[in-house]
């Protein structure tokens, strides 16, 4: 039996180390983590991958909690049953307990680890989904306040007004008119609509 542990942080800025001193705290050895950086929406992710081709039968995965595992409900229930039961592997969730697969091999067990994961994936992703609308919100808050988002527009090039005015008088096409302002064709039209609607 070789004993495993999977680490997942949402962003490259984020620290492991909480989930790291854990994994340790219960032998799991260094060369036995595996760590990915990187959105828990859908468990494309190497790291993973890499780590469910080791797994063997009557191996052990420890996680810090369930929400490092995933954040898809669905995909979640669907990964804990691939591991226990096509896999054969034993998970356990540090956070919780219950979710020790080692224990209660019997149908109340089982019963028992089933309703506890159900549970606690729909609580993860019902989190996920009140960040967005949480986000989504104060984006809209800003946005009412007047504050901008994205990168500042470009001032336009000293030679806009008279590249612009040849275009409309047909002295130059679109495209000799965007290229005259080293711009792409779209962000030229864009610009000169803008203009239009403000002169």
């Amino acid at each position: 039996m070789s004993v495993y542990g999977y680490i997942r942080v949402s962003s490259k800025d984020q620290k492991e180390d909480r989930q790291q001193i854990a994994l340790k705290e219960v032998g799991v050895e260094r060369q036995n983590i595996y760590v990915d950086k990187q959105s828990g929406k859908d468990f494309n992710r190497p790291q993973y991958k890499k780590m469910l081709w080791k797994l063997k039968k009557d191996d052990l995965l420890y996680i810090k909690s369930i929400d490092r595992l995933g954040r898809n409900y669905e995909e979640i229930l669907q990964q804990w049953r691939f591991l226990t039961k096509e896999k054969g592997v034993d998970i356990v969730v540090l956070d919780m307990p219950l979710l020790d697969t080692r224990r209660g091999k019997d149908l109340m067990g089982t019963f028992l680890s089933d309703i506890v994961l159900q549970v606690l994936s729909f609580v993860a992703e019902n989190e996920r989904t009140n960040i967005k609308q949480r986000q989504a919100e104060g984006i809209a808050a800003a946005k009412a306040r007047g504050i901008k988002f994205g990168r500042p527009p470009l001032p336009l090039p000293n030679n806009f007004y008279e590249v612009h005015k040849a275009w409309r008088s047909k002295k130059l096409t679109l495209k000799q008119a965007a290229a005259a302002c080293n711009m792409p064709v779209g962000t030229f039209y864009g610009k000169a609509r803008k203009f239009e609607n403000v002169a």
